[in-house]
């Protein structure tokens, strides 16, 4: 299981919440007030870590939705080509390849350190 549960009370912005088995990075919570006859609702905008794309949705405080565990690690570039780059990971020294995007071409060198970020059996580098 890569994930656990939490109210939606307990999220803080910064913070991560799986939506249709996305991990995603919550941008904004805004918490409504009890109704005569209903419970305060929350609405959460969030930014998926590997699609990018942004969502919307609203629960009632007291749902509980799945949380992801989000590995931060480190690792040492390898090699680089026009498509992807390879890289070891620091702690374990296991060898992995990832595709590499538009805004990292030329940025990444071999024998320098990355921070990755391993959540949901994907990876994806994040700090250069």
């Amino acid at each position: 299981m890569a994930w656990t549960q939490a109210e939606v009370r307990e999220l803080k912005e910064g913070r991560y919440m799986l939506i249709d088995e996305e991990p995603c990075r919550i941008l904004s919570i805004q918490m409504s007030k009890p109704g005569k006859h209903g419970e305060a609702k929350a609405r959460i905008d969030v930014r998926g870590i590997f699609d990018g794309s942004k969502r919307s949705v609203v629960f009632p405080v007291t749902h509980k939705v799945q949380v992801p565990l989000i590995g931060k690690k480190n690792a040492q570039v390898l090699s680089v080509t026009d498509t992807e780059v390879q890289l070891m990971d620091l702690e374990t020294y296991e060898t992995f390849s990832l595709t590499l995007e538009a805004e990292q071409k030329g940025q990444l060198v071999p024998g320098t350190d990355v921070q990755f970020i391993d959540a949901m059996g994907k990876r994806k580098i994040m700090k250069l």
